[in-house]
């Protein structure tokens, strides 16, 4: 029912976010008397205010179309590779990949947790010059008709595998940021375990490899309480109106306001700071502050199985940290990784993944040699700056790039 409620809520309040929308047009068209009056963008910036508050916010698009090469703007083209219900594989062609296969793959593991993979936009940004680049980009679950099927975190770990497979593990590279750390370990785990080839290395940033490891809010809430809690009070039915329709799920907008909660001042600055563009009449700046708006608001329904699944394996039993998980009967031994690099990345102040959480996966990984296991703590990071922001390019980007070069 609060699903149904929600629903009727928007319906109720979408004459008032159109008008809203039509009032801040009248306040910002040069054609328009009222653009002319005195604090005409006051009003524009207030009503546009009042707009967002209001309306349904849909997947952002990543928008990468072009990047500067020394002087020389290279097209990118965005590419479904492969289409699965729950997940998409993008590939971001471009013109200097005339010859794709003499320069790295990197595969990008969006984490299934809330925001769309459009959340990873500058990881896309920064890799392309240099690499080929690939992103999983999971589906809203309201859009993925019952009749799929469920989907669990075993079948996350086998979507991983697939791509993987599918991209060749002889010349890619695996990046995983957040809760796509844990299907990202297990999947390269089981080909190594299986003899098949793996990727060359694999980038864990930011994830809870190890839940138990200086627990945050989010990590004590999961453990404080029973699953059959999360399931009473977390879990919907998705209403007709979506091609879902009958489906389980945890909803966009409860998500939307845990993270909220979690990080007001993240959300509540990026809003202040795009009224104040408006305000100052601010082409230049409006934009970029706008898309991070949009991306932060942006939420999707995760399929109901997936999330228990994750509450229960990764932060209630720890499964993959104390040896005891099992994927469609085939047991996870990270240890039986071989030939292959690791880098695990943590931010300093990452309230999100406590400290020691992701670096965890070093222990795990001891058939790796030790000269080929390598680990950075971002001390000003918090969990957002791992992966976006100036500290994303100047700290981290830069220790990943090199890794990659060097086992490439």
């Amino acid at each position: 029912m609060l699903y149904k409620f929600i629903e009727y809520q928007r319906s109720l309040i979408e004459p008032w976010t159109a008008w809203a929308a039509q009032a801040t047009n009248a306040f910002t068209d040069p054609g328009s008397p009222f653009a002319h009056v005195p604090g005409a963008s006051c009003f524009a910036a207030g009503y546009e205010y009042l707009y967002r508050l209001g309306k349904t916010y849909g997947k952002p698009a990543f928008g990468v179309t072009a990047y500067d090469a020394d002087g020389r703007v290279v097209a990118v083209d965005e590419q479904v590779v492969l289409e699965r219900p729950f997940c998409r594989l993008l590939r971001f062609a471009h013109e200097a990949a005339a010859a794709p296969e003499r320069r790295p793959a990197v595969l990008v593991c969006a984490p299934l947790a809330g925001h769309h993979a459009v959340l990873l936009r500058e990881v896309v940004e920064m890799l392309l010059p240099a690499h080929e680049v690939y992103v999983t980009d999971w589906r809203d679950a309201r859009h993925v008709p019952a009749a799929e099927g469920p989907f669990r975190l075993d079948d996350c770990v086998g979507e991983i595998q697939a791509f993987i497979r599918h991209i060749g593990g002889q010349r890619l590279h695996v990046l995983a940021v957040c809760q796509a750390t844990v299907p990202a370990l297990a999947a390269t785990s089981l080909l190594a375990s299986a003899g098949e080839p793996v990727p060359r290395s694999l980038v864990l940033m930011g994830g809870p490899i190890d839940a138990r490891r200086n627990p945050t809010a989010v990590d004590r809430l999961a453990a404080r309480q029973p699953l059959a809690w999360f399931e009473s009070n977390l879990i919907c039915t998705v209403p007709a109106r979506y091609a879902g329709a009958g489906r389980k799920v945890y909803p966009s907008f409860l998500q939307h306001a845990g993270l909220v909660m979690a990080h007001p001042a993240r959300m509540v600055g990026a809003q202040w700071d795009y009224y104040l563009d408006l305000v100052h009449r601010d082409a230049e700046h409006a934009p970029a502050h706008r898309r991070i708006c949009d991306e932060y608001n942006s939420v999707l329904d995760i399929a109901a199985e997936f999330y228990l699944d994750t509450i229960r394996i990764v932060f209630q039993e720890f499964r993959l940290a104390r040896g005891n998980w099992s994927v469609q009967g085939h047991a996870v031994r990270p240890r039986d990784m071989r030939d292959i690099a690791l880098l695990t990345v943590e931010g300093g102040r990452d309230d999100i993944s406590g400290r020691g959480q992701t670096h965890a996966a070093q222990d795990l990984c001891s058939g790796i040699a030790p000269r080929h296991r390598r680990q950075l703590t971002a001390a000003q990071c918090g969990h957002y700056e791992l992966f976006s922001g100036q500290l994303w390019r100047t700290e981290v980007y830069p220790v990943v790039r090199d890794l990659i070069r060097e086992y490439a």
